[in-house]
């Protein structure tokens, strides 16, 4: 797909918003005194001590619990059937169907992160909501990301009608009515994204 220059334009100064946006957040991580150590967060010890202090024990945890949460918690926890069987169907397509069409994997790992049971100011029901949440949104992301792959190489075509947060790779789709180009380029795009693109 040939973009205008106008939008390259705007796209590569999206980039740069996002990498100047990581390092802020480079910065504001600073201030906590933590750093990673082989995937593994490591806080200076002064700071898990004062984290333990901050600790909400599960008793009172449990007793402080508003009715509302009682109450939503099964449905909450239910959820973890079908994203887990989500994350099993996304492996199966991926392997069966990137494979056949030669499309580059979508890495798991790089959206499942899971680490915030790591903090010693989450009691035990803190920690379980915190995985659980890492988790699902994790595998969401995945999905999106594989399901972005997916419509890039079969139908990389705009919607007529303004999309609410478009995943990364729909600014390269074809304008909506573009017929000549969808035929003409298909190919074209096909090969982008088989080359990581």
């Amino acid at each position: 797909m040939i973009m205008s220059e106008q939008v390259e334009q705007l796209l590569a100064r999206m980039r740069a918003l996002e990498e100047e946006l990581e390092q802020e957040f480079a910065k504001q991580r600073e201030s906590f005194h933590y750093r990673l150590e082989r995937g593994r967060v490591t806080f200076e010890r002064w700071v898990v001590e004062r984290h333990r202090l901050l600790k909400t024990g599960l008793p009172r945890f449990i007793v402080e619990a508003r009715i509302e949460d009682l109450v939503a918690a099964p449905f909450i926890y239910v959820m973890a059937v079908p994203v887990a069987l989500l994350d099993l169907f996304l492996w199966l397509y991926q392997s069966v169907v990137f494979g056949i069409y030669r499309i580059p994997r979508v890495r798991r790992g790089d959206f499942v992160i899971i680490d915030r049971h790591q903090l010693a100011y989450l009691n035990g029901i803190e920690k379980l909501n915190c995985v659980f949440c890492g988790y699902a949104n994790g595998v969401f992301g995945w999905a999106r990301q594989i399901a972005a792959r997916s419509e890039q190489y079969w139908c990389p075509i705009k919607h007529a009608r303004r999309v609410a947060s478009p995943h990364g790779r729909y600014p390269r789709f074809f304008e909506y009515g573009d017929g000549e180009g969808f035929r003409q380029r298909l190919g074209e795009m096909r090969g982008d994204l088989r080359r990581g693109k």
